[in-house]
């Protein structure tokens, strides 16, 4: 099966992509018509080879921005920077938010054990000024709602700073997760405490942002064949962010399982194959939630596994292969019973290309989340998002170090032609240099080609045996997760 699955056969997947983005304002993120193109493209060419083609429907709150501003008007006039002094919040208000800022149960001593903002009691005072909010002890959304609720013109949301730790001290990257009617922003710690101590301050935050409830789907595609009690169900999530067609993130995945799907259209497996391409992953996992939550208990159990691929093409790559056993000792843990088995399959295919790997965790950033937290057994790839790539990491599959495994990462440079739609220059020139030839785009032709090839081998191992998977207890549902942690993409939320 590897060998039918094609570089050519999944370049032509993300060619059409970039097509459908094109003429879709240069994005495909769900509900927006570039997003239901990529679904008409997938659902037609999942029927016409003979799958079983269900679209999904569900509502989600699209949160996007379009620009902002943020300046210190009193006592001393201060203009601050987008992204280093401060970050809107995803699914902030739009408009402009003017006056004092009033500190809201802030705690600034240690152990900052803060839950300020997390009561409407707490926004004394706010009405017609800007509340400072301190992270800590429910979701932001919560604490923006109050704010909104007590009539705050906008909410400052600050870090936590209950340690050292930069997550907790230096400016993050946050969502509320359902929109709010003012301006949100977040900042650091330490930016937070100096303006709870600065007298007489006064702010004006602007932001141009969009949110509201938007419709999008689910693509399901079921083959012919198989044991409909066995499924062996792989997917990857179709919606790129607003800001650009998301080649990579996730046309890759997309084009792999579809590419594994059409080749594999005539095989008479033992096994049922679904494959799923999921709607609002960037909106933290909805469409995949949406399904696992969805499911009866009896459906839940036919599942005997599940296979996510997101971001398997990075320009500056490494070959992740989700940890299924905790062998790396770090982060979540091991996936549910079964997961070890699964990251052998991949590792051993690895091994056979002489390639090193490196042990992904379940941080619960992608499509993978509510299957695993439902006691499915899970596994798949992943070549890299933000994180810069080490000198150890050049040594094992080249590239360049100090520079991310994908500079493009949620941006609109995430293309087939990322220097003219604003990727750094220099950065791809090294990027080039590096890879010789097997850079196309935002793409690494080589990594893309690798893991098309691990994509097939797992999907049709498991289509003929699922007997190395112990069975698995009743099913819990998806909702069970912790309302703390990051979004799909990052994000936090708490």
């Amino acid at each position: 099966m590897p060998k039918a699955v094609t570089l050519a056969g999944v370049l032509r997947h993300l060619v059409a992509f970039q097509a459908i983005a094109k003429i879709s304002g240069d994005t495909r993120a769900s509900g927006t018509p570039g997003y239901k193109r990529s679904a008409d493209y997938v659902a037609t060419l999942m029927r016409a080879a003979g799958y079983k083609v269900t679209r999904q429907p569900f509502e989600f709150n699209f949160c996007t921005e379009n620009g902002s501003s943020f300046a210190q008007t009193a006592p001393t006039p201060t203009t601050y920077t987008d992204q280093v002094d401060y970050d809107v919040m995803d699914c902030s208000g739009s408009g402009t938010a003017t006056g004092g800022i009033v500190p809201v149960d802030l705690q600034l001593t240690t152990p900052n054990t803060s839950t300020s903002g997390c009561e409407a009691t707490d926004f004394v005072g706010v009405s017609g000024n800007i509340a400072l909010v301190q992270r800590g002890g429910c979701p932001f959304g919560q604490k923006a709602a109050n704010a909104d609720a007590a009539g705050a013109t906008g909410v400052i949301i600050m870090n936590q700073g209950d340690t050292a730790a930069p997550d907790r001290q230096d400016l993050f990257l946050g969502t509320l997760g359902t929109p709010v009617g003012i301006p949100a922003i977040g900042v650091s710690y330490p930016q937070g405490v100096a303006f709870a101590g600065t007298a007489g301050l006064t702010l004006t935050i602007t932001t141009d942002t969009v949110a509201d409830v938007r419709q999008t789907e689910n693509v399901i595609a079921d083959s012919r064949y198989g044991n409909p009690d066995e499924v062996v169900m792989s997917g990857a999530h179709l919606d790129s962010v607003p800001e650009g067609p998301g080649i990579n993130d996730n046309g890759t995945g997309s084009a792999g399982i579809l590419e594994t799907a059409l080749q594999m259209r005539n095989v008479k497996t033992k096994n049922k194959l679904r494959f799923a391409w999921w709607g609002a992953e960037e909106a933290n996992l909805v469409g995949s939630t949406f399904y696992v939550n969805a499911l009866t208990e009896e459906e839940h159990a036919k599942i005997a596994l599940y296979l996510n691929f997101d971001m398997i093409g990075s320009p500056n790559y490494t070959f992740g292969v989700y940890d299924g056993d905790n062998s790396d000792n770090t982060g979540a843990g091991p996936g549910p019973a079964g997961s070890a088995e699964i990251e052998a399959v991949f590792q051993k295919f690895f091994e056979q290309r002489r390639q090193f790997t490196a042990a992904s965790d379940f941080t619960g950033r992608s499509d993978y989340g509510p299957f695993i937290a439902t006691g499915i057994p899970a596994g798949g790839l992943f070549t890299g998002a933000e994180v810069q790539k080490t000198a150890a990491d050049v040594t094992k599959w080249g590239g360049v170090a100090g520079a991310a495994y994908d500079p493009c990462y949620h941006q609109a440079c995430d293309s087939l032609t990322p220097e003219r739609d604003g990727a750094d220059k220099a950065v791809y020139a090294q990027l080039k240099k590096a890879y010789k030839n097997k850079l196309l785009g935002n793409i690494n032709t080589f990594a893309l080609d690798t893991n098309a090839d691990a994509i097939a081998t797992a999907v049709a191992t498991y289509a003929k045996d699922t007997s190395s998977i112990p069975p698995r207890a009743a099913a819990v549902t998806a909702a069970a997760r912790s309302a703390g942690g990051r979004t799909s993409h990052g994000d936090w939320i708490s």
